[in-house]
């Protein structure tokens, strides 16, 4: 048992495909990526694991008649929900250390509300773009514990971004299959780099905020002086 388990934990490891063809396989699977997609969508830690590219696998795993569909996606859901709650849960015992308390008063007023409006108007776009960033993607539900009180809106946020990941993900691997080799092997390159493409843009446009927000607070010194 010990033995079949580590066979498919490599095999999901180093998306080798052949390897987990085997139908005796499938039970194995299930289990070991419910618990990848929760462990990374909880645990910052554990950003390194390659959620996104395992998602797409199971999908096209599903499709060859390895994995049951509805089965294998209600699991990936239920994972990737489950996991940004025990984020939220997180956030919320973080908010009351009396560290995290002093450096949040350490941050303007007007930053805070700010970022409070973006998470309440848009916390569904937020959870779902940030399940596309692996080191963000536990990230998020935890900020969103810190400073969201209304539990019920983080479920339906949570909830409704981890369909709309999983469909999404799980959707294009369910359809590689069917499509022609070139444009498969296209398909899964620009899959396997667009955590990477997304996790550059968001790093861009934050040092662009930052930069335009050094620069007017620049300005505003500048006038008063």
């Amino acid at each position: 048992m010990f033995e079949a388990t580590q066979d498919v934990l490599i095999a999901l490891w180093h998306q080798d495909f052949n390897a987990l063809l085997a139908p005796e396989s499938a039970i194995l699977i299930y289990v070991l990526v419910t618990f990848f997609i929760a462990l990374e969508s909880s645990f910052l830690p554990a950003a390194p694991l390659p959620c996104d590219s395992v998602v797409v696998l199971v999908g096209t795993l599903s499709a060859v008649g390895v994995l049951n569909p509805v089965t294998a996606f209600s699991l990936l859901i239920i994972a990737a929900a489950v996991g940004s709650w025990l984020a939220y849960l997180q956030g919320r015992w973080l908010n009351k250390l009396p560290i995290v308390k002093g450096w949040l008063a350490k941050v303007p007023e007007s930053n805070m509300r700010m970022v409070d409006n973006l998470l309440c108007r848009h916390g569904l776009v937020a959870l779902f773009s940030a399940r596309f960033i692996p080191c963000v993607r536990s990230l998020v539900p935890m900020v969103m514990g810190m400073r969201v009180q209304e539990t019920p809106r983080f479920h339906y946020f949570s909830w409704l971004s981890a369909t709309l990941w999983v469909g999404l993900l799980a959707g294009v691997g369910f359809l590689l299959p069917s499509l022609p080799e070139p444009i498969s092997r296209f398909t899964t390159m620009a899959l396997m780099a667009a955590p990477i493409i997304t996790l550059c843009a968001a790093i861009f446009t934050f040092l662009t905020w930052r930069a335009r927000h050094a620069i007017r607070g620049f300005k505003q010194a500048m006038k008063k002086n």
